[in-house]
């Protein structure tokens, strides 16, 4: 299927759950308040986007392309990134609730999440390596063979990771949710 090619177009406030955009390759366009709740964006190339106050909640993302794009204030829960093409996948995530998504076995060294809800995020067999986690909310998150050597988790809260299980080398932590890094022990803490 030829995909259609559009540059530095500007989208705003369109509901894409009856009709989905036209499927091709968007390179430098600007979604803004669109609705895309469940929608197929399978085999779509997204390059230096940027999706602000978005709903993108559920959409399937097979083979599909994201590459150095921005999500801003967006509501993006239960999405499969796992399933996204893994040439030059890139994105950061601002203010964004990403609950129930899944990144698993996904390489995204480097990632920038400020600000965004990661509860319930399975993480497992993920390479974040160098991620920063701005005031992230990691509650009931999943890490598991996870490489999170060199992340910073200084200002993240509530997450859960076993240093037995997961390569945590240089990451940055900090008092009071690095005890998080004890969960496992099944051991009582007190000031």
């Amino acid at each position: 299927m030829k995909l259609v090619y559009f540059e530095d177009k500007t989208i705003g406030e369109k509901d894409f759950t009856g009709k989905p955009p036209e499927h091709g390759e968007y390179e430098g366009c600007r979604f803004v308040g669109c609705n895309f709740s469940e929608v197929d964006l399978s085999e779509f190339i997204f390059s230096d986007c940027v999706f602000t106050g978005c709903n993108l909640s559920v959409v399937k993302l097979e083979k599909t392309a994201i590459r150095n794009c921005k999500f801003n204030e967006c509501k993006i829960l239960g999405v499969n990134f796992e399933n996204c093409n893994p040439f030059g996948l890139a994105f950061s995530f601002e203010s964004c609730n990403l609950g129930s998504a899944s990144f698993f076995g996904r390489k995204i060294k480097g990632t920038r999440f400020r600000n965004t809800n990661l509860e319930d995020v399975d993480f497992t067999g993920c390479d974040i390596s160098g991620a920063v986690f701005e005031n992230c909310n990691f509650k009931g998150a999943t890490f598991d063979n996870t490489n999170i050597e060199k992340a910073d988790f200084r200002t993240a809260s509530y997450y859960s990771i076993n240093p037995e299980k997961n390569k945590i080398k240089k990451a940055k932590f900090a008092m009071p949710w690095v005890l998080g890094l004890l969960n496992e022990y099944n051991i009582e803490i007190e000031n």
